[in-house]
């Protein structure tokens, strides 16, 4: 308190005092070094650069607020339900460090008033200021040391804007989240369960290992497949959030499997029904004479002309002429069958 007073004085005849006076009504207390909590609050869509040249913005701060906020959540939430399992402990704190609940302290507190980005940023950034609250956390944590920090969040977050036993009763659904993103980013997602067991206490337990595009991303147990998944979900989607080496390559194992699926669906299928028609792949035309019908499963001798047709673009369709397709496997040693036979090397 006393020292609140002094810096309170002190701060008359700051040229800054605004600022200090700003911050002064979220922390209760002033700041020592104002420059932290201004870096927190700016998005990396408006860096600037130090007299190192190097950019500023709320990124570092982000990261260490990250760290400091799960050890402080962890404290608060360990103390207040005494007695009670790792994994309700866990699935208690996750709810509250959650960018969701975080954007809404950081509006609640009017941290998204201060926030400093480019419009354009905001627009697919919807967990800003969360992000920036995170980065707040590591500012006070730098400025005033870890007690102080704790103090902060025990009261000015979780006395004004949470309620430990109600948030302990929200359900959180990590899989759905997962599996919105698996849409938004167009890759494949399974939840295996890949072991079932007894505890200690001989209560079942289930074990649930999530993959994105083959890959796996995280592992969940629980007393149920649905707690199990829930848990393996949440373990995929801090992966996915904090591991930039884990998103290229499920990125690249995309990219190559979409590869394959083009290779795949660029043979060449003919249309049999004639004397001469188009043959189509990809850009590559001719044309063909049929020398003896095709039958599903057996190839028999068929002569290939080779000839471009300028005039045939895009995919090719029948028209509604009845016919066979086959495939390029099949053309192939159609091809090879009537060389043999016709002795024309030109055929």
């Amino acid at each position: 308190m006393l020292r609140n007073q002094i810096d309170k004085i002190r701060l008359l005849f700051h040229k800054d005092r605004e600022s200090y006076f700003c911050f002064y009504k979220i922390l209760g207390f002033y700041p020592r070094n104002i420059q932290l909590y201004q870096q927190a609050l700016l998005h990396k869509s408006t860096s600037i650069r130090s007299e190192k040249g190097r950019p500023l913005n709320n990124e570092r701060l982000e990261f260490l607020g990250d760290a400091i906020l799960d050890a402080i959540v962890g404290d608060i939430v360990y103390k207040h339900f005494e007695g009670r399992r790792e994994g309700f402990l866990t699935n208690t704190r996750s709810k509250i460090v959650q960018r969701e609940t975080l954007n809404k302290l950081a509006v609640e507190i009017g941290l998204d008033k201060l926030v400093k980005y480019s419009t354009r940023s905001s627009s697919h950034n919807s967990y800003m200021y969360g992000n920036a609250f995170e980065a707040f956390i590591g500012a006070i944590y730098l400025d005033q040391g870890y007690e102080r920090c704790k103090r902060f969040m025990e009261e000015k977050i979780f006395k004004n804007y949470i309620d430990l036993d109600k948030m302990s009763r929200k359900e959180v659904n990590f899989k759905s989240k997962l599996i919105e993103w698996s849409q938004k980013s167009k890759v494949e997602v399974s939840f295996e369960l890949i072991e079932q067991f007894l505890d200690e206490d001989y209560n079942p337990m289930f074990h649930t290992e999530i993959r994105i595009e083959g890959i796996s991303a995280g592992k969940g147990t629980g007393y149920s497949k649905k707690e199990s998944q829930q848990n393996a979900a949440q373990a995929a989607l801090k992966k996915i959030k904090n591991d930039a080496a884990f998103k290229e390559q499920i990125e690249a194992t995309k990219a190559q499997k979409h590869q394959q699926e083009n290779t795949e669906e660029a043979e060449e299928i003919i249309f049999i029904s004639g004397i001469r028609k188009q043959v189509f792949s990809g850009t590559a035309y001719g044309e063909y004479s049929l020398c003896s019908p095709l039958r599903t499963g057996v190839r028999t001798g068929c002569g290939i002309r080779g000839g471009a047709d300028p005039e045939s673009s895009g995919t090719w369709k029948p028209d509604g002429i009845s016919g066979q397709y086959v495939r390029r496997a099949d053309l192939r040693t159609c091809v090879s069958e009537d060389a043999e036979h016709s002795g024309d090397p030109d055929r």
